[in-house]
């Protein structure tokens, strides 16, 4: 399959007429933390099979569907539910959501994960920014033919994670519930959870935390020139820390347990974040 600016216009154009409007702000939600969604003032909602070329989301806890409307008076597109490597899409096609949002006009992207704390001073609850990833997997979102409109063949990723965009999360954080640090994730291709020898190898490479998404939206983002925010919550510890097996029903409790405070926190984010990206 060859991916044209043309394929991305069309889900972008199907959206903004569902929408009426374009979108001011982005946000891809990770596992458990769909409820922010239910935030939207004036919300419309567009399944994501109804949304030309758009993938279709089956991780647990991803409602899969794309939701338009007002928060702190800025228009906000959030992905509810996003797409893994692990699903069995292939790297390329996972370039398709973040580059669909750009065509809808954003000015800035923020990401949201459910990950396993590898730093022992994290704890279950807490909350990452994140201020860059490590990715030895092979693969890339932009292997294959470069689409000149969203970006160059070759780009860097030294600032991928938006400085400004960081040290503004850590600002909000001081007057926030939350425990917030800021690190490095780690991205692992799953379904499996890391072995305990990964986890005390990641450590040792410097992975703060550990996920299986975020960072092929990421390298979109920076492909495209996105300023981008990422923001991991620690669902739990990682394997080896704690005496006990991982499962994903701790991601989502977890999830649950913080969903007020985390999404007092994405507000006061969103209500602050246009002066860092307005044109």
């Amino acid at each position: 399959m060859t991916y044209t600016y043309d394929y991305y216009k069309e889900s972008a154009d199907y959206l903004l007429k569902r929408f009426g409007g374009a979108p001011e702000i982005g946000l891809v939600l990770g596992s458990g933390l769909g409820h922010f969604a239910s935030q939207l003032q004036d919300p419309v909602t567009v399944p994501y099979a109804d949304i030309p070329h758009f993938l279709r989301s089956t991780a647990i806890g991803h409602a899969g569907q794309m939701i338009f409307g007002t928060v702190e008076g800025r228009k906000v597109v959030c992905m509810s539910g996003r797409f893994h490597y692990y699903e069995g899409y292939d790297f390329e096609q996972l370039s398709i959501p973040v580059r669909v949002l750009k065509l809808l006009g954003i000015r800035a992207l923020i990401l949201t994960n459910a990950a396993g704390a590898v730093n022992k001073s994290y704890k279950p609850g807490d909350v990452m920014v994140i201020s860059d990833h490590i990715k030895f997997m092979g693969a890339s979102p932009m292997r294959g033919p470069n689409v000149d409109e969203f970006g160059p063949r070759f780009f860097d990723m030294g600032s991928a994670y938006t400085p400004a965009l960081r040290k503004l999360a850590l600002e909000l954080a001081e007057k926030s519930a939350l425990t917030v640090h800021e690190g490095v994730y780690w991205f692992s291709p799953g379904p499996q959870y890391e072995t305990p020898a990964e986890i005390r190898a990641i450590r040792v490479l410097g992975g703060d935390a550990v996920g299986m998404s975020t960072v092929t939206e990421a390298l979109t983002a920076s492909h495209c020139q996105l300023p981008l925010l990422a923001l991991s919550v620690m669902t739990n510890m990682a394997a080896g820390v704690l005496p006990q097996p991982l499962t994903s029903e701790e991601v989502i409790a977890t999830a649950n347990a913080i969903e007020a405070p985390f999404t007092a926190y994405v507000r006061d984010i969103i209500a602050h974040i246009y002066k860092e990206v307005r044109p």
